[in-house]
């Protein structure tokens, strides 16, 4: 039973402008791995499925306005998509999944940067300035 529930069906909404984006999106999502596409021109929405351990709803939504497209922003389309999201990352924290990271964070620089640095108290300040009082 647990494999059947990571196979997930969903459904991304777009908004009415720019209209056409839901044949673009579509190719662009088919250019991913283990992504199946499913265009519903009348309801401007892409059925997607995936398995949770290829990717997340979160993942493919933010693909998308990455590459510009806009979703729908209703109330219901936010609560809906945030309650899957959060769905999802319980399910795969309950897997004992690692967590995925899309973007790399800009201090991770600073952080191999400070790593290389000796560290301790290195204060090149001569004692009698910084007692001066």
């Amino acid at each position: 039973m647990a494999g059947t529930d990571l196979k997930k069906k969903r459904e991304i909404q777009f908004s009415k402008f720019p209209p056409g984006q839901v044949p673009e999106a579509a190719d662009d999502l088919q250019r991913l791995d283990a992504v199946a596409i499913q265009p519903k021109y009348d309801k401007r929405s892409l059925g997607v499925s995936y398995d949770l351990k290829d990717h997340t709803l979160r993942e493919l939504d933010e693909h998308l306005v990455d590459k510009g497209y806009h979703l729908d922003n209703t109330l219901m389309s936010k609560l809906t998509r945030a309650l899957i999201y959060y769905v999802e990352d319980t399910q795969l924290h309950n897997l004992g999944a690692p967590e995925k990271r899309l973007k790399r964070s800009t201090s991770e620089g600073y952080v191999q940067a400070w790593e290389q640095h000796p560290h301790g108290d290195h204060d090149d300040t001569p004692l009698e300035w910084r007692e001066y009082k």
